[in-house]
Order: structure tokens, then C-alpha cells, then sequence
């Protein structure tokens, strides 16, 4: 196992984890879960309350995360379920108010910008009653290539991928998969046009 998944698997290693991260119906009750969780919270919650230390803010984000790059900057206040199923590439920009459920993983790519107030959720409830009063939950990996900019509010949902490149318009709620190379927007996010070469040019 590499370094970057044994630290993936630190905090719990029972069945439920191993059904969470793999995307299967879950017991979110689980007691190692639910440690999990609290441990999770001690550590953002210290991360935002400690926003003018730049050093020790940087240790605590890695510890927190399951991996990132050697520049990776997240203006507090910031949330997470867990922050060892997510794993941000090189010089990662998230600003205020960012929270990103991480039941399944997270993979965000290089030269990522996320603006105030982006929600990126992998959890997700049965639509069926009954499983979904017992608590009974499920995941699916969100993943977001190199060079893409999220812009303000912006909801991505569980199991989207966006392409390398592409610019999500502030307000936008991305329910489907998003190529590479395009600005889209809305709710629910359509592509709205290829990108220029000229935008393309400084790649």
C-alpha cells in the first residue's frame, strides 16, 4: 500500500469505512465512523480558528488531508466530513466558506481555484424511505482535473468529473459530467461554449 493511501485508511479501518470509501451503502452510526468524524472536526475546527499562523495552519491541513500539493492555500472558515478521502494537487487556492463532504474521494488536480462559498458533496441518501430513515447512506468520488476555476456558490454533486481547463460559472449546480475545455454555467451546469484558443494559448 502507498504512503498516500495508508494515510487515507488512518483514521478508521473497519467494514463501514471500507463500504464508505468504496461507494457501497454504509452505517454513517458506525462508532469508528463516528470517530472518524469528531477527529475531522478537532482539526478544522483548530485550522479555522487559527488563521493568522500560516505554519502551523499548513500543518494542520496536513494532517487533515489525505494528500496535497507543497502550495496549497484554503481561506477559513473550511469543512470537511473526514479530509482523508480528499486530495488537491499543486498550488490549490480554495477561498472562505468551502465545505466538501468526502464519504467517497475527492481528487482535484493542479492549478485548481475554487472561490467563496463551493460545495463539493460525494454523499448521498437512498430516494427509497425506508433505508433512508434507518440512516442508511452511500458515496460517489467527485474528481476535478488541472486548471479549472469554480466560481462563487457553486454546488458539485456526487460522482462528477470535470475536464482539465474548464471554468464553472458562480451559482452553478453540476449534477453531470463537464469536458475539458469549456465555461459552463446554470442550474443544472450546461456547457455554455468551448473556450477560445486565445483563452487556451497560456496552457
Amino acid at each position: 500500500m502507498s504512503e498516500v493511501m495508508a494515510k487515507a485508511m488512518a483514521p478508521v479501518h473497519g467494514t463501514e469505512w471500507q463500504k464508505m470509501v468504496a461507494g457501497q451503502p454504509y452505517d454513517a452510526g458506525d462508532p469508528e465512523l463516528k470517530a472518524a468524524r469528531e477527529r475531522c472536526r478537532f482539526l478544522y475546527h483548530t485550522f479555522n480558528t487559527s488563521w493568522q499562523e500560516k505554519p502551523a495552519r499548513d500543518a494542520l491541513l496536513r494532517e487533515l488531508l489525505g494528500s496535497r500539493g507543497n502550495v496549497c492555500g484554503i481561506n477559513p472558515p473550511f469543512f470537511c466530513d473526514y479530509g482523508a478521502n480528499i486530495h488537491v494537487g499543486e498550488n490549490f487556492y480554495a477561498n472562505v466558506n468551502c465545505t466538501i463532504l468526502d464519504v467517497c474521494e475527492v481528487h482535484i488536480g493542479d492549478n485548481v481555484l475554487l472561490a467563496p462559498g463551493v460545495q463539493i458533496y460525494t454523499a448521498a441518501h437512498p430516494v427509497a424511505l425506508v433505508p433512508r430513515v434507518a440512516g442508511v447512506e452511500f458515496g460517489k468520488p467527485v474528481r476535478i482535473g488541472n486548471s479549472v476555476w469554480i466560481g462563487g456558490s457553486t454546488v458539485i454533486c456526487p460522482g462528477v468529473t470535470i475536464g482539465d481547463n474548464s471554468v464553472i460559472g458562480a451559482g452553478s449546480v453540476v449534477t453531470r459530467d463537464i469536458p475539458a475545455n469549456v465555461v459552463a454555467v446554470g442550474n443544472p451546469c450546461r456547457v455554455l461554449r468551448l473556450m477560445t484558443a486565445e483563452e487556451l494559448a497560456s496552457i
